[in-house]
């Protein structure tokens, strides 16, 4: 029987799910563990995270049909305001300018941007789609239990949980854009379901390198 596309989008979802041990930082920050400076440096490598994604979206959007190029457009808006955001989450960490200009973003953390900027340049956008929406699952599960966290146990106020706010935020709109761009590259035959769960598992790996990283930085993460 042919799967539909909201079908293959929740069963991808699934199939590409992280291991629960696979996140290091997160269950430190639940349980309110994690010290401030690991806080502060989530917020300056989010400073550049988000910038990149944003970009490598609008390029995916300029490359994909209709309906794909919908979908990366409103991920590319969405990173957007989540960088309004983080400025209250960086903020509330104790980072300024200064401290943002003097950060050395760890390589680590930053394997994930530059990985979906290869998507943004190599890969079919129809593919990413099934990538990209199959990995924002977890990361808004994260989100919300760091949204949490920061509130039990750090005293951070709403303005200063918003971004991870955002991010935990059921999508509907969204979820009905990816569910179009998958609908639309099977019909024109246009979807490799192999190399988007290729794509994903690598997306997932990276993501899990990124906290990972944070728990055990393997450089200062600041200049002397």
């Amino acid at each position: 029987m042919t799967r539909t596309a909201r079908e293959l989008l929740e069963t991808t979802t699934r199939e590409l799910a992280p291991d629960p041990g696979s996140n290091p930082l997160v269950p430190l920050i639940t349980r309110g563990e994690a010290d401030r400076s690991t806080l502060a440096a989530l917020a300056l490598e989010q400073r550049w995270v988000i910038p990149a994604d944003r970009r490598a979206f609008l390029h995916l959007a300029e490359r994909a049909g209709p309906e794909p190029a919908a979908y990366f457009t409103a991920l590319a808006e969405g990173e957007a305001l989540a960088a309004e955001h983080l400025e209250a989450f960086a903020a509330a960490c104790g980072v300024d300018e200064a401290r943002a200009d003097a950060y050395d973003p760890l390589p680590g953390c930053q394997s994930y941007p530059a990985y979906v900027a290869w998507l943004a340049l190599n890969a079919e956008p129809a593919d990413v789609v099934l990538a990209v929406s199959a990995n924002f699952s977890a990361w808004g599960g994260y989100c919300a239990a760091i949204a949490k966290a920061l509130r039990t146990h750090y005293a951070f106020t709403d303005e200063a949980c918003a971004f991870f706010d955002f991010f935990a935020a059921p999508a509907p709109a969204l979820d009905r854009t990816a569910t179009a761009a998958v609908e639309e590259a099977l019909g024109a035959g246009r979807l490799d379901e192999d190399r988007a769960r290729r794509y994903g598992r690598l997306l997932q790996s990276y993501e899990a390198l990124f906290w990972a990283t944070l728990c055990h930085p393997a450089q200062p993460v600041r200049r002397g």
